[in-house]
């Protein structure tokens, strides 16, 4: 029996009735093993670098809280990177950008009463010249993704564009912040019912029985 990164990070074991668990589900977990491959293993990084992917995988794994995913993408831009000054400017700016979301303005109408304010994320001018406009511009909209999605634009998707993102990048960039984000959702339950036993019999909960294809 193979292991994929989920069972890597958490140290599942084989055999072990979270490996089980799993593998109830195994169409599921092979895709989402797939989509980590095309995300980070592609062929062609043309639109999007290695280091770029990793990077923002680091940030947004590292907004979301799972310490073993977000050391797992912290290893794989130091590997990535050929200055441990980017290394360094990511791991500044991950800290700057935590917060609790989501919040952000509806359009108006009737679910402006639930409008709310929040930390708008932008990447320091020190940082910014380390990691460069494009770079920096794919934080910012990560971050928006993550925790003000209600705010997504055509004028966010035109600063990606002037920062020198084609239009195939930003496609992937999405995909990057949405496969993450729900690769932090299946590495959080799992990390739960790892810590409580007890409620192992209710795997019927497990994120993986959604679909790993966003």
């Amino acid at each position: 029996m193979t292991t994929d990164l989920i069972d890597r990070v958490l140290s599942i074991a084989p055999g072990s009735h979270l490996d089980q668990l799993r593998r109830h589900r195994e169409v599921a977990r092979d895709n989402i093993e797939k989509a980590y491959v095309a995300l980070f293993e592609p062929v062609n990084t043309t639109e999007v670098s290695s280091l770029e992917r990793f990077a923002i995988a680091r940030f947004v794994t590292g907004l979301h809280g799972p310490l073993v995913l977000g050391t797992h993408y912290a290893k794989a831009l130091d590997s990535a990177a050929d200055r441990s000054d980017i290394v360094a400017a990511i791991t500044a700016e991950t800290a700057a950008g935590k917060t609790t979301g989501p919040y952000g303005t509806y359009p108006e109408g009737p679910l402006s009463s639930e409008n709310k304010a929040g930390l708008i994320y932008a990447v320091s001018l020190e940082n910014r010249s380390v990691l460069g406009e494009k770079l920096s511009a794919a934080l910012e909209h990560a971050h928006l993704l993550v925790f003000r999605p209600r705010d997504a634009s055509k004028a966010a998707l035109d600063a990606l564009l002037a920062a020198g993102w084609s239009t195939a990048g930003i496609v992937t960039i999405s995909q990057l912040v949405a496969f993450l984000s729900f690769q932090v959702r299946i590495v959080e339950g799992l990390s739960a019912l790892a810590a409580h036993p007890a409620a192992n019999n209710l795997n019927d909960r497990l994120p993986e029985a959604a679909s790993a294809t966003a």
